[in-house]
């Protein structure tokens, strides 16, 4: 699979115009890749493609891939003789020790940015969510992280059935308390064909409530902004100079390249994204073909995705931007459509921007189809 990113990453080099100014390792858990591993992806991207002089480099990760989990156990065995150890043996010694090296070797290969699935700090969410870590691993990896990065993101998930708001708002303060400067806070949606699912289907766990969600928000919405976190889009919260660069260019309609299967990639025409299945991802890029498929965007697509995304953000939609890009007819099908939603406090005109306002921000998505061109 290595061999097949880096040999797309070569086929795919004039694909992009300018500096690369972020590299985001997401998808899967990139975490499991070795030192050698990675070493040989950063050594085609820097061959292939010119990169600015301060990339962020960001590495999605599992709070149990990080966690320095056998430390004391390898400290225990050092103070002891072999022999006196016998349920320990030396290879599990050995594994322990590189996982208490893992956080090292990501940072000395290049990483600069963690992003952590935490989702919750506590055990009751995390069962019903399925996940491999425990609330202590999940503050623990934090600690150990923090010794060599300062640029950490953590993903949180609320609106969690039984979740109420004291607890919610107890994982914020967790959050806070351990200094993280940025959060992924994310509702929870159930998908099809999952553990979850089933349990909602049959009554064992109750169904997610959107006014919970709702409620959690703002209560996430209030308790950041008190601490100096920027509400920069609807789901991100960073402190100033934390925002994640990468994201915002997907906000801002940059181009992008994504490598490996289902990856997407935009150049600000065309859409394109690679096939899901490992195999004949694999298969494909070894008989030098690109396993894709695209999609042109019409005038109105690139609108409606605009309209989207920038909602999304602080900044709102740019009349101007709109004019320049789109026409005049554009500007008054805005200015038409947006009414309704400035009326009720829901929208607020901003010198030439139109912004979300708080009220309006849970309701954000039903907004901004309305405000598509049709």
């Amino acid at each position: 699979m290595v061999n097949a990113l880096c040999e797309e990453l070569n086929l795919r080099k004039n694909e992009l115009s300018g500096r690369v100014a972020t590299i985001y390792f997401g998808g899967g858990t990139p975490s499991l890749l070795t030192a050698d591993e990675l070493k040989q992806i950063f050594k085609t991207i820097y061959s292939n493609y010119e990169i600015s002089e301060n990339p962020e480099i960001t590495l999605e990760a599992n709070p149990d891939d990080l966690i320095n989990v056998g430390q004391s156990v390898v400290e225990d065995f050092v103070d002891r003789d072999l022999e006196k150890s016998p349920n320990v043996s030396l290879s599990a010694v050995e594994d322990l020790v590189n996982l208490g090296t893992k956080l090292e070797t990501l940072k000395k290969v290049g990483i600069n940015r963690l992003s952590i699935g935490v989702q919750s700090f506590f055990e009751e969410d995390l069962k019903l969510m399925n996940r491999a870590h425990n609330a202590i691993e999940a503050v623990d990896c934090i600690k150990e992280a923090k010794r060599y990065f300062n640029n950490i993101s953590i993903d949180l998930i609320y609106g969690i059935p039984g979740m109420s708001n004291r607890r919610w708002l107890e994982n914020l303060n967790i959050a806070f308390d351990l200094d993280v400067p940025h959060l992924s806070c994310y509702a929870l949606t159930v998908e099809p064909k999952t553990a979850l699912k089933s349990f909602i289907d049959r009554g064992m766990i109750p169904p997610v409530d959107e006014q919970v969600a709702k409620e959690h928000y703002e209560i996430l919405v209030q308790e950041t902004e008190k601490r100096g976190f920027d509400n920069y889009e609807f789901s991100n919260f960073g402190k100033t100079g934390f925002e994640s660069r990468n994201n915002t260019a997907y906000w801002e309609g940059k181009s992008y390249l994504g490598i490996g299967p289902s990856a997407h990639s935009y150049n600000g025409n065309i859409r394109s994204w690679n096939v899901a299945n490992n195999t004949k991802y694999i298969k494909s890029i070894a008989q030098g073909g690109l396993p894709s498929e695209s999609e042109v965007l019409s005038m109105q697509d690139k609108f409606n995705e605009y309209v989207m995304t920038s909602l999304r953000t602080q900044k709102g939609i740019s009349l101007e931007l709109v004019r320049e890009k789109y026409g005049e007819d554009y500007v008054d099908y805005l200015k038409a459509q947006s009414q309704k939603y400035l009326d009720k406090k829901l929208l607020a005109a901003a010198g030439d921007s139109l912004k979300i306002t708080f009220e309006g921000k849970f309701l954000g998505d039903g907004i901004a189809s309305d405000l598509f061109w049709i």
